[in-house]
């Protein structure tokens, strides 16, 4: 009897199905160190303990992205481990903060399947839930998988295409209860742009630029503990490439955008995103961001901004984004629709 798991396979999904991930992690600042060293991540909020208890938090949470990542790579195994793509993302939102010393674990529920018209592959759409050792939701998000069918002739499963919501309403968004930006401190945050100095339409090139290293990338899919075969194994596509994880890519975006939204410090929801193309080691990644809402919220001093983000390969100063047939520029690494907290 063979003891080892070769992952799920399309036919082994049912609707309604909840898969319990494995392994919880109990996580220190050890990731903040290392997500530090691995991108250029210099929001004040996640930095620096004395600085977020001036804006109200018990301490520095970790960066938002590491809650992600954590809660991502452990699905990882029961839902994309034989995926040829992941499609997108939707009704994102972060819950509650994560400390150093909290215990992080995943859970994800199927919400939709639909063969594909080659008989081979279908989409698997999931809603995954981080949880906390107290079982309090830190995070939840949808996301929708390619997935290799084991057997071509297996019957396809009844089609099931969720409904979802296009945007995360800002009603809907959830603030830490003792956030407070009113003694905000622009000048040790690192610029002093607040949140009524963004326009609606706005565009911003972060101007800077760090080129994917291998070494780097799998040092990260590593960190947690991401297991997809295409981002380790050289043999497993026909080009003898390994594929940049798709989060090594947000978080280097995210980061390359302190410089021009140094005060968006909180990622609270997460609209919809696209990995338009891959990413490769050697390609120099850059960011644009466009400023796609504002909404005003209850906390003191806070605003809420939704931002698109933009990675791209090579020039990010011409802010294109699709061609006219629709289709993402060549360039085009991720679009990523997020809300953000930012001082007002």
């Amino acid at each position: 009897m063979t003891k080892t798991n070769p992952g799920r396979f399309f036919e082994d999904y049912q609707t309604g199905q909840v898969i319990r991930h494995a392994v919880p992690r109990t996580v220190s600042g050890g990731e903040r160190a290392l997500y530090h060293a691995l991108y250029p991540a210099r929001h004040a909020l996640a930095s620096s303990d004395e600085f977020a208890r001036a804006c109200g938090l018990k301490a520095a949470p970790l960066d938002d992205l590491i809650a992600f990542h954590i809660v991502f790579g452990k699905t990882v195994p029961d839902v994309s481990l034989n995926a040829v793509a992941n499609l997108g993302y939707a009704e994102g939102r972060w819950l509650r903060p994560v400390w150093p010393g909290d215990t992080i674990r995943s859970e994800s529920e199927v919400i939709g399947l639909k063969q594909n018209s080659n008989g081979k592959t279908g989409v698997v759409w999931v809603r995954t839930r981080g949880l906390n050792q107290s079982g309090e939701s830190v995070m939840e998000y949808v996301r929708w998988v390619m997935v290799r069918k084991r057997d071509p002739e297996a019957p396809a499963p009844e089609t099931v295409v969720p409904e979802l919501a296009e945007v995360v309403d800002a009603s809907g968004l959830v603030i830490p209860s003792e956030l407070n930006f009113s003694a905000y401190d622009f000048e040790l945050a690192g610029e002093n742009h607040r949140w009524g100095d963004y326009e609606i339409g706005e565009r911003i090139d972060h101007v800077d630029g760090v080129t994917i290293e291998e070494a780097e990338h799998m040092l990260a899919t590593r960190l947690w503990q991401n297991t997809a075969k295409v981002h380790f194994d050289a043999t497993n596509r026909e080009d003898g490439k390994r594929l940049i994880y798709g989060g090594h890519v947000i978080s280097m975006a995210r980061a390359l955008s302190f410089n021009g939204l140094a005060n968006a410090q909180m990622v609270v929801a997460l609209n919809a995103g696209a990995h338009a193309n891959p990413c490769f080691a050697g390609d120099t990644v850059r960011a644009w961001s466009e400023v796609l809402d504002k909404a005003e919220t209850a906390a003191p001093g806070v605003g809420a901004i939704r931002l698109r983000l933009v990675a791209t390969k090579g020039d990010s100063g011409d802010f294109v984004l699709k061609g006219e047939d629709g289709k993402y520029a060549p360039e085009v690494l991720l679009d990523l629709d997020y809300w953000a907290l930012m001082p007002v």
